[in-house]
């Protein structure tokens, strides 16, 4: 946890945070392209095979587990920062069962 999160306001940290922030408010746009695309694909797709690609559904889940982690940090309910200064979500943390 940060200072932040913990209840303690150091200015710097805050302003490093805000500035964080911003930075992952624009990411979230870019999710929001790349989910639009996905959602485009997987049902042209599903029109076509009859059936979901699971690599795709693989891939929004992590996408979704992804833009939750940005969502929590962006609004300071979190203090752990998500990718690129961490790990990516594996399958295991889309909270589907596989």
């Amino acid at each position: 946890m940060d200072a932040v999160t913990q209840g303690k306001l150091d200015r710097k940290a805050v302003l490093l945070r805000f500035l964080l922030a911003v930075l992952f408010v624009l990411i979230f746009g870019l999710i929001r392209l790349v989910f639009q695309f996905t959602v485009l694909f997987q049902h042209v797709y599903m029109l076509i095979a009859a059936e979901p690609n699971m690599a795709v559904h693989r891939f929004s889940g992590r996408l979704a587990a992804y833009a939750a982690q940005v969502v929590r940090y962006a609004t300071a309910h979190t203090g752990t920062r998500p990718f690129p200064f961490a790990d990516f979500p594996s399958e295991s943390e889309t909270g589907e069962n596989p």
